[in-house]
């Protein structure tokens, strides 16, 4: 019984981290280290190594399942991906109805994503503007040269798997926000939307099931990459992913894919009150993510 509210209770953690990972500009990875389970999530998925497949193919099952820490990494998942189903069909909605506060409250949260991530890094040199400059040229570059409309292909769904999940290991950056640079957000929240109302179902399990795909290859390997760049350069790393990030805002500006200038359009008021809601929002789950760490130095201590 003991067990059972164990793994329930790291469920609801991974629930609050799915919510997160829908929301672009909000890190599933800050939630897990405000809910304590960061470094243990971190250590599980780096334990699925060639050891766990030597445990595999040997038939250890149940040892294979022990140096994973299979039980946690069930749990989190079933929680990630419970929270995901269930707020795709909002999310949808709210893109479909209410675009420009959307977008505006998206802007926010993206907005303060990127400064809390440059508030972090010490001691700044002049060659770390450079490296700031070139991450925000790479973000307006990517954004503005890749096109509304991407592939729909399974191809690239599998691609953008590999590479959205990975924001799940960064700092400050969303899976979600990876997501609207490769311009398949709103396509994803529409098949698990579409999947839960019993929609184009064949099509849609099959788009999932690749996007899945995707983002487990993504975990087990550019994630690897990831830790080993952040290790080594950790400061140059997050400088131009800031960077990047800033310039990538051009991508969620809200009145970019609507015929109205910021000034003539009626819900500019109600804009500007949403992106300082989104805002808000990232500087009280950043506050609540050091007061968790202090929290964890003092214990330790």
């Amino acid at each position: 019984m003991k067990n059972i509210f164990k793994y329930a209770a790291i469920a609801v953690k991974g629930a609050c981290m799915g919510a997160a990972d829908v929301i672009p500009g909000v890190s599933g990875g800050t939630i897990a280290f405000i809910m304590g389970i960061y470094d243990e999530f971190v250590g599980s998925l780096a334990s699925i190594n060639a050891e766990a497949v030597k445990l595999m193919a040997a038939g250890r099952l149940k040892d294979f399942w022990r140096h994973i820490n299979g039980n946690f990494l069930l749990s989190l998942f079933i929680g990630i991906g419970l929270s995901v189903i269930s707020l795709a069909g909002l999310m949808q909605y709210f893109l479909a109805n209410q675009p420009i506060r959307t977008w505006a409250f998206f802007f926010g949260l993206i907005t303060a994503s990127s400064i809390f991530i440059l508030r972090g890094i010490p001691s700044w040199k002049p060659k770390d503007i450079a490296f700031l400059a070139a991450g925000a040229v790479l973000g307006v570059v990517v954004c503005t040269l890749s096109p509304t409309e991407t592939p729909d292909g399974l191809w690239f769904i599998f691609l953008s798997g590999a590479i959205a999940v990975c924001a799940m290991i960064l700092p400050g950056i969303s899976g979600s926000f990876i997501l609207l640079i490769l311009g398949k957000y709103e396509y994803i929240m529409r098949c698990i939307s579409q999947l839960t109302a019993g929609e184009n179902v064949g099509h849609n399990i099959l788009t999932l099931c690749i996007f899945a795909a995707g983002a487990a290859v993504g975990l087990l390997s550019f994630s690897r990459f990831l830790h080993w760049l952040l290790s080594r350069y950790n400061k140059e790393t997050l400088i131009v992913l800031a960077g990047f990030i800033i310039g990538s805002l051009v991508k969620v500006w809200p009145w970019s894919n609507t015929g109205y200038s910021s000034l003539e359009n009626p819900q500019t008021g109600s804009a500007v009150l949403f992106a300082a809601a989104g805002f808000l929002l990232v500087t009280i789950i950043e506050a609540a993510g050091k007061w968790a760490a202090k929290n964890k130095v003092t214990k330790e201590g």
